[in-house]
């Protein structure tokens, strides 16, 4: 790429091909992180007992003074469902919106 100096800055020329060209490459990448997370909430969709389930651990923990969203809630919960932990936040937040917004 070539550039042009002003006032001690370099203006860099990107071709509309470089550009189309990143922005390809983040979709593609994206596109498994959201599958994989709406397959997950499909399955949340469907089986609602295991939403209740995880409602009712949720409001445990608040009794004890710990909350839904904590890291260790979080790690345990991946590790309980073989999830990454993005997607065990993504779980989260989305039984806690959607089947007990009273939980912190």
């Amino acid at each position: 790429m070539g550039g042009a100096v002003y006032d001690g800055y370099v203006v860099c020329e990107i071709s509309m091909r470089n550009v189309l060209a990143l922005l390809t490459i983040g979709v593609v990448a994206a596109v498994p992180v959201a599958a994989s997370e709406s397959n997950l909430l499909d399955a949340v969709k469907r089986n609602p007992q295991e939403a209740k389930s995880l409602c009712k651990k949720f409001r445990k923990l608040n009794k004890k003074g710990g909350s839904a969203y904590d890291f260790k809630t979080t790690q345990r919960l991946a590790s309980s469902k073989s999830l990454s932990i993005p997607d065990a936040e993504v779980l989260v937040t989305y039984v806690v919106g959607m089947h007990c917004p009273n939980v912190r």
